[in-house]
């Protein structure tokens, strides 16, 4: 099971992820709007095993404290970007790490560019890349700690090379896949 919200005023997706064999899950991204994550959580009758940020700008992280609190799951960021935000985390993610949710599995990988800390996720079928490569486009660089050239390097490295028939589920804005990225993406 895959829920997309779109949360705050930025309109950030936070994705809930649920194994529909165990009930287990997690929560890509709660930017905004607690009640309204912690409802299609109750709803969807999913026990939330981990909290993953994807990187430390506020739009992405304003729940994740509450929803910790509530769940009792698991908070992880990358420690790169750890100090943007003022609630403690349980875990920092790294490149390579495995983060399971009953049956899925999904792969860190460290994508900085956006921010030192970005990451995107590899699961089934499936990239999730937080504000690192949109449906068209790609994150700003311009915040401190950001850089063009390494956003551009990790996605050409790291995510085109996963298959162009993954789903990308962007920060923001639609899904896409990788192929379509790689063949029309303005910035590649």
């Amino acid at each position: 099971m895959l829920k997309k919200l779109e949360v705050g005023s930025y309109q950030a997706n936070c994705y809930i992820i649920g194994c529909e064999k165990t009930s287990e899950g997690l929560v890509i991204d709660p930017g905004d709007e607690i009640l309204r994550i912690v409802k299609t959580i109750t709803d969807a009758k999913i026990a939330v095993k981990a909290i993953v940020l994807t990187h430390g700008h506020f739009d992405h992280t304003g729940a994740a404290a509450e929803l910790k609190r509530i769940t009792k799951a698991a908070l992880m960021i990358h420690k790169l970007d750890a100090g943007m935000i003022p609630f403690p985390v349980d875990g920092y993610l790294e490149e390579g790490q495995e983060i399971e949710a009953g049956s899925y599995k999904f792969t860190v990988i460290h994508t900085p560019g956006h921010s030192p800390g970005g990451v995107c996720l590899h699961g089934p079928g499936a990239v999730f890349s937080g504000d690192t490569l949109f449906a068209g486009s790609i994150g700003r660089t311009d915040f401190p700690g950001g850089s063009h050239s390494a956003l551009i390097k990790g996605v050409k490295e790291k995510i085109f090379p996963l298959g162009d028939d993954l789903r990308l589920y962007p920060g923001h804005g639609p899904s896409s896949t990788i192929g379509r990225e790689r063949t029309s993406n303005p910035f590649f």
